[in-house]
């Protein structure tokens, strides 16, 4: 007689081609509003579910995951970011909790270039000025913007999304330099013909264009916070595809409305969605909704990899991308 199949509760919409194949294998709750869970309802899913495939819209804190039922043993991340789940409380209560490293890699990295070239070369301006119908014509003095070509980029966590954007940042002429908590190999550095900083402040001070690429943890929470904002040139960009908590969002509003930095590019926000009204008046600001992993190829692969974390988990293995508390 075959083994029951896991009950698997899915909090949003994934793509059609991973939610059928979710089907297929197990015995699948799917939300087919795709509106954001309230805590009631993740509750609720976490009482009777075997596995839960929750999102960054989830917030799964030790409360909640104290009213999980018995059955629930996997929550499969669909995401690389864990920081709003609770892993050690989930550990804790015998939960496994993995996640979805590496897929996207490449598409936020991409994401990156874009922000620097459309806050240095006044890209949305442009646009807005085209979708108008207010463009006048040539102007030798119209829409100046700056080169990106041997300018500084300092990057803030020269990780895989980290290393991705030096290599496309050299290929656009750019000197790279970065911070990390541990300075890479040798030959790692001469690869991606990056210098190391070991001071955060002394590198932010002297670069063109800073990326933040780190994830939010305890001790990146306003990395980037007034006092380190003030050391940027006047001149200089931060662009933030990682998480909003590390950069304090009030006090680079106020910097950019007073001149005192360059300008933003920004695909997350410190509270989610509720991003700071003043930053959407601002010219030198491009916001964008956390679109940096949003290609299809990539939100795929990550279905893929929930599928094949819930499978080996299924199977009675360890799932591949099983996250370790202290290990994040």
């Amino acid at each position: 007689m075959p083994a029951p199949r896991l009950s698997v509760v899915v909090t949003r919409r994934l793509p059609e081609v991973v939610e059928t194949r979710l089907k297929e294998l197990f015995d699948v709750e799917l939300n087919e509003s795709d509106a954001r869970m309230g805590r009631d309802e993740l509750a609720a899913a976490m009482q009777h579910a075997d596995v839960l495939v929750p999102c960054i819209t989830d917030h799964i804190d030790a409360a909640m995951l104290a009213q999980a039922g018995p059955k629930l043993k996997l929550i499969a991340n669909y995401g690389a970011g864990v920081d709003h789940i609770d892993v050690t409380s989930a550990r804790q209560r015998g939960v496994m909790v993995s996640n979805t490293p590496g897929v996207t890699t490449d598409d936020t990295a991409d994401m990156v270039l874009a922000l620097i070239l459309a806050v240095t070369r006044r890209i949305p301006e442009g646009l807005a000025v085209m979708q108008a119908g207010e463009w006048q014509g040539w102007s030798p003095t119209a829409f100046m913007g700056a080169r990106v070509g041997g300018k500084r980029l300092g990057i803030l966590g020269l990780g895989r999304i980290g290393q991705a954007v030096a290599r496309r940042a050299r290929a656009f002429g750019m000197q790279v330099h970065y911070h990390n908590r541990k300075r890479l190999r040798p030959e790692t550095e001469t690869s991606l013909e990056a210098t190391y900083w070991e001071s955060l402040d002394q590198m932010v001070a002297r670069m063109d264009v800073v990326s933040v690429n780190c994830p939010h943890t305890p001790s990146t929470f306003h990395l980037m916070n007034a006092r380190r904002l003030k050391l940027m040139k006047p001149s200089a960009v931060i662009v933030n595809t990682s998480r909003g908590e590390v950069i304090d969002e009030n006090a680079l509003t106020r910097m950019l409305r007073a001149g005192e930095i360059g300008g933003a590019g920004l695909d997350v926000f410190e509270h989610g969605h509720e991003i700071n009204p003043r930053l959407r008046e601002l010219p030198n600001v491009v916001l964008l909704p956390h679109m940096g992993s949003a290609t299809l190829e990539g939100r795929i692969e990550m279905g893929e990899k929930v599928i094949v974390n819930i499978k080996t988990f299924a199977d009675g293995h360890r799932p591949p991308d099983l996250v370790v508390p202290g290990m994040l």
